[in-house]
């Protein structure tokens, strides 16, 4: 008798690749990009330079970083053709659905879009992350009928941004803040949406198409919309004072708790212990509604870890206090499914480029559970 393999669903404990790029740490809570922990990266770095150390393996120098900045400005812009073809959808696909389209539609813009040209893919993976933010503004303005913002070549990449959507430049604190959200968000090792890129990838697809992939594996709520799905949590609990109830109420009756628990960390998520400190200092400049889902918020991780932390590793995750911010900052709902993706290119690019130094199509294997030589029965016989 054939003795049946053992099965890994959804590949858990499946090691897919060797890479250099980030080591996510879940037992002591900690990530890594680079050997640089993240907490150092969020307090000292900007989008620009954590670009550089993911895309080339260091640090840069002064005027390496200048270069890359200049590059990302330079590729900022996108065609009359892509904010035409998100206009045309707006009304009829949601904002993560423009953004795989429009990601998709960047390959027409490159006379070569695949190249085993590692130097070639680098200067791809810049166009595409310079691009994902100026797309992401574009469909939000678009979609609640407004004209699109050309961008302005003064601010920086994540700072731009926010003048994107609004038309307003930001001040100093929601710039940076923007920035270090554009920096945690910008790589997690192999998740779902990584994944999918390096299964496209291996086929010697371009990199567009990768990405366009990893685009699309954001749509499903289990990788994609924690965020969002939390910041609904909150406002369904509507005020500060009826958390606690709520939350015994949902843990009485076994429902899940948008943004706690993780796939990897067992421990308090690195990130969202970041953003903790943002909102604390937050909650002072917000307006009303994004003070009490601030404050619900705060309330919410004290008791959830009171509860469950040290008894059943689940801690908050990045989602739980991503919401409450993106709102703080002037970004709203729709966006931030799009907005990850922006901040997550800089990842799958990266990951895509170093697979292929060591190129290997995925085929995986899977256990077949049904019938064999059954009779061909023709048609008319068929009951």
């Amino acid at each position: 008798m054939e003795t049946k393999p053992e099965i890994h669903y959804g590949l858990e404990g499946v090691y897919i690749a060797e890479s250099g790029i980030s080591k996510v740490d879940g037992t002591l809570g900690r990530l890594y990009y680079r050997g640089y922990s993240i907490d150092t990266l969020a307090q000292n770095s900007s989008f620009e330079e954590v670009c550089y150390l993911l895309l080339y393996g260091k640090l840069p120098t002064e005027d390496q970083l200048n270069d890359l900045d200049k590059k990302l400005k330079k590729e900022r812009a996108i065609s009359e053709d892509t904010k035409g073809l998100i206009e045309g959808f707006a009304d009829k696909l949601s904002p993560l659905d423009l953004l795989r389209t429009a990601v998709s539609a960047a390959a027409e813009d490159d006379s070569k879009p695949y190249s085993d040209n590692e130097a070639e893919n680098v200067e791809k993976a810049i166009r595409i992350i310079a691009k994902m933010p100026t797309v992401s503004a574009a469909i939000w303005r678009l979609r609640n009928k407004k004209d699109p913002i050309e961008p302005d070549s003064n601010l920086g990449h994540s700072e731009n941004f926010l003048y994107m959507l609004s038309g307003e430049k930001p001040n100093a604190e929601k710039a940076k803040f923007m920035d270090v959200m554009f920096i945690i968000h910008a790589e997690h090792s192999s998740n779902a949406s990584t994944f999918a890129t390096l299964v496209a990838c291996s086929t010697l697809a371009d990199i567009y198409s990768a990405v366009t992939a990893g685009v699309s594996t954001l749509k499903g709520p289990l990788h994609g919309g924690a965020d969002e799905a939390a910041i609904k949590m909150m406002r369904d609990i509507g005020d500060p004072k009826n958390t606690e109830s709520y939350i015994n109420e949902a843990l009485a009756g076994k429902k899940r708790i948008m943004g706690f628990g993780h796939r990897v960390y067992k421990t308090y998520d690195p990130r969202a212990r970041i953003l903790k400190a943002y909102l604390e200092r937050a909650k002072d400049s917000a307006d009303e509604d994004v003070r009490k889902l601030i404050e619900i918020s705060l309330i919410a991780e004290k008791l959830m870890i009171e509860r469950l932390g040290e008894s059943h590793g689940i801690w908050p995750n990045v989602d739980f206090f991503a919401g409450p911010l993106y709102l703080w900052a002037g970004v709203q709902t729709e966006v931030f499914d799009i907005i990850f993706a922006s901040s997550r290119s800089l990842g799958w690019c990266t990951h895509i480029i170093e697979y292929w130094r060591n190129n290997k199509l995925f085929r995986p294997l899977e256990v077949y559970t049904g019938e064999l030589d059954l009779e061909y029965v023709p048609i008319e016989r068929r009951s």
